[in-house]
């Protein structure tokens, strides 16, 4: 792909180039993983110069969103020749729970083709990430630990690992002893239903991570990485914020942690920069 088609395709003009190398080598440290939701407004513009330039800033593992029977509108086929042709792989997908909001690919519609698909292309993750407002019910959380349990059963089989992902209304009462998150963990099987652990969205509700390692050993294999600007709490690069990732990252082993992912939901500036921004100061770490 050409420079300038691909700068147009990504809609990045001259200022933003004059601030970042968008076609600098890969800088020669660890690859970190990335929720391609991040760049989700490229994606959808240019799938594949997309992840050229996420791998360039060196993100060279996924997890993915969207699957709907395709990935992003390209076969199983197509997708992998798109991932070997910009050297990036698929560790983890996102896949909605479907109670409320019915999509192809959720765990309620299409879900063995799904696990199939995301097999097909050396996934080893499968993760729920979120709970549509109208299925934050109570009705819903009763019957969710049923439904997390046999999607894992499902991906067990292809020997995919099961998550949940978590953000902050289950930090909630689901009745006057339990928060939903501590229902949703401890009605599932520890070896069907992992976590997948957002550090943002623990703490921004008042809860330490810590504390939920000490309490369920060995079920958060999966984090996401995300850092809260002080004062506003607002989504920020990871080391501009007051999360203690050192602190936290020292605690990985109690926790369970095998892979952790990037995500920057929203930024003030150009979503590139942002990610390289997170990617400079993590790779600075120690951090597996």
């Amino acid at each position: 792909m050409e420079r300038r088609q691909f700068l147009k395709s990504l809609g990045v003009g001259a200022a933003t180039i004059g601030t970042i190398n968008l076609y600098a080598a890969p800088q020669k440290v660890k690859s970190l993983g990335l929720q391609l939701f991040s760049v989700r407004e490229f994606v959808a513009k240019d799938l594949e110069g997309t992840l050229e330039k996420v791998a360039s800033l060196g993100y060279r593992e996924l997890e993915i969103y969207g699957y709907n029977g395709t990935f992003f509108g390209k076969t199983p086929a197509e997708f992998k020749t798109i991932l070997k042709n910009t050297g990036v792989k698929v560790v983890s997908s996102h896949h909605a729970a479907g109670i409320g909001n019915k999509s192809k690919g959720s765990l309620t519609d299409g879900w063995e083709k799904a696990v199939e698909d995301l097999d097909n292309i050396g996934a080893r993750y499968m993760v729920c990430p979120y709970l549509f407002p109208k299925e934050q019910t109570h009705e819903t959380y009763a019957l969710l630990p049923d439904l997390l349990s046999k999607s894992g059963e499902v991906t067990k089989s292809a020997g995919i690992q099961f998550a949940y992902h978590n953000h902050d209304f289950e930090f909630k009462n689901y009745n006057d002893s339990t928060l939903v998150f501590d229902h949703i963990i401890t009605n599932t099987s520890p070896d069907l239903v992992k976590i997948e652990l957002d550090l943002y969205w623990i703490i921004k509700a008042g809860y330490d991570p810590i504390k939920y390692f000490e309490k369920y050993p060995g079920r958060f294999p999966l984090w996401h990485v995300k850092d809260m600007e002080a004062g506003s709490k607002n989504i920020t690069e990871v080391g501009n914020g007051t999360i203690d990732f050192d602190k936290i990252f020292a605690a990985r082993k109690i926790a369970g942690l095998e892979k952790w992912f990037v995500e920057q939901d929203v930024t003030k500036g150009n979503m590139f920069e942002s990610i390289k921004s997170s990617h400079d100061y993590l790779s600075k770490k120690k951090f597996k």
